[in-house]
């Protein structure tokens, strides 16, 4: 067995040479030093000891300046304090510091012997603890929780991992949707095969056909060759379809019959493919209210909806926020080789306070912030700057878009209540879409967040109802005085625009000029 290395620092060279015979006959590796600047030095380039002895009242670098340099670039390494002084002040301040023990010079032999392996002992204790939680983590595949929801939610995920039932998992954005079903793909027989992702609402809708499905050589102009789609390259295996319910009604048609009869046809060919690929989709959409407004197919939702999983906000189980700090910081020191191990007090209390409006994947972003930064006050500010956007007032009722009745007068025998609600849901739509859009300049990216939904399913909706700037409703109290008509209304709009669009055709700004 291996003899454990003890670094004994002090100035006094009878004290070293004892500690060094005693500590030679308990077994032990030892190496004495004189000053605290020679155990920083030899701790900078040497082998790691298993503890560390140290003086406290040495000339140069005292033994307290000593400890806390130790500290910040050796954290894991437990030192024992030694000092003539037995005042309690100076031991209250010397374990607060961080120090494993304190001895008085007045120690009996049994005493430092009990003191180095209780100190050795639990250095081996916490890194057995740490690597059992490294290893919970990969098998537990990033379920961190004592929420009953999530754990139930886990419980159910490791019963139907390995049945071929559509898995529908619902929640807001960052709750952690993706790593539900990760879990249930690594439970599953269909583990050692491919976890496909795609984000509906990412892609333009050709452009997301042929990535789900693939196309045929010549298929479109581009198309040099035969390219395989993501149902294809996870066939044995899993596709997640992220976002599902940004997806157009063309392409949920089309999934709807891969869900059917496990085949499909590339863009431009004719020759069936047959995969076997297991089917999960999430989405932080109600889909219900969507099913209700004919924004998504009822019969692609029933197919899909056989096992359902909602997982709950980050604000509605706050009793996980201490264990998910403490598993991201573990994550991220180690990537970032931190000497970080915990989070300050401070810093614990506002995170549990705070709202996550971004749910886990905002505060595994400010975890990470603080490893790489190490800056409490900026990691506070960002806390701050967060609550004051979720904090803003919600639009006055009166800005809210008008629900249009006059269809109804419409109705026909035979027209059913559903399709009536979903042109009058697509219709107000359309209509909030135009009054943001005025409102923000026809700033896209504002105008995205502000109806809170992505950047790329705003561009869908723009190209699906063929609205431009010209169809953009004014907004008086945004517009300067000057504007005199409806021509210069569409010129200041272009001057604030981040792109112009001509037709259909989207060019640079610049390029427009």
């Amino acid at each position: 067995m291996t003899r454990k290395l003890v670094l004994v620092v002090d100035d006094d060279e009878n004290v070293r040479n004892y500690l060094t015979s005693l500590l030679e006959n308990l077994d032990y590796d030892v190496r004495g030093l004189s000053s605290g600047e020679k155990a920083l030095a030899y701790l900078a380039s040497g082998p790691t000891p298993a503890v560390v002895l140290l003086d406290l009242a040495m000339p140069g670098i005292g033994g307290m300046e000593t400890l806390d340099r130790i500290k910040v670039s050796h954290p894991r390494i437990p030192v024992v304090v030694l000092s003539g002084s037995s005042e309690i002040s100076t031991v209250v301040d010397a374990i607060r510091r961080g120090a494993s023990d304190y001895l008085t010079k007045s120690f009996q032999d049994q005493e430092l012997q009990i003191a180095l392996h209780n100190a050795v002992e639990k250095q081996e204790l916490r890194h057995e603890v740490a690597t059992l939680r490294r290893r919970l983590d990969r098998e537990e595949g990033g379920f961190v929780s004592t929420s009953a929801r999530i754990l139930r939610i886990k419980e159910i995920s490791r019963q139907v991992a390995d049945t071929d039932a559509p898995v529908l998992i619902l929640g807001e954005s960052g709750v952690g949707k993706e790593v539900v079903a990760r879990f249930i793909h690594g439970q599953s027989r269909r583990s050692g095969h491919p976890f496909m992702k795609v984000n509906c609402a990412a892609l333009p809708e050709d452009l997301l056909e042929s990535e789900l499905f693939g196309y045929e050589k010549g298929a479109f102009s581009g198309a040099m060759h035969q390219k395989p789609g993501l149902f294809e390259l996870a066939d044995g295996g899993t596709i997640l379809l992220d976002e599902i319910g940004e997806m157009t009604f063309h392409l949920q048609a089309k999934l709807l019959h891969v869900l059917q009869d496990g085949e499909f046809t590339r863009l431009g060919g004719r020759q069936v493919v047959k995969v076997d690929a297991r089917v999960m989709a999430a989405t932080n959409v109600h889909i219900e209210e969507a099913v209700a407004a004919g924004r998504f197919r009822e019969d692609l939702y029933f197919r899909l909806n056989v096992i359902r999983l909602e997982v709950p906000s980050l604000r509605d189980r706050r009793e996980d926020i201490p264990m998910l700090i403490a598993h991201f910081v573990r994550q991220y020191a180690q990537r970032y080789k931190s000497t970080v191990c915990e989070l300050p007090r401070d810093i614990q209390e506002a995170f549990l306070s705070h709202d996550w409006p971004g749910n886990v994947r905002e505060l595994e972003n400010a975890v990470r912030r603080y490893v790489i930064l190490r800056d409490g006050e900026a990691s506070l500010a960002e806390l701050r700057r967060g609550r004051r956007r979720t904090d803003d007032p919600a639009p006055r009722a009166e800005e809210k878009a008008p629900v249009p009745v006059e269809r109804a007068s419409t109705w026909k025998e035979g027209v059913s209540l559903r399709k009536v609600a979903a042109e009058a849901a697509e219709e107000a739509e359309r209509h909030l879409l135009r009054r943001v859009l005025a409102e923000t300049r026809w700033n896209r990216r504002e105008a995205a967040v502000r109806l809170k939904i992505s950047y790329k399913a705003l561009l869908n909706k723009l190209k699906k109802w063929d609205v431009d700037e010209k169809q953009a409703e004014p907004s008086a109290s945004r517009l300067p005085a000057e504007v005199p008509g409806p021509r210069a209304h569409g010129d200041v709009l272009r001057a604030h625009a981040p792109d112009v669009v001509l037709g259909r055709q989207r060019w640079p700004r610049q390029a427009a000029r």
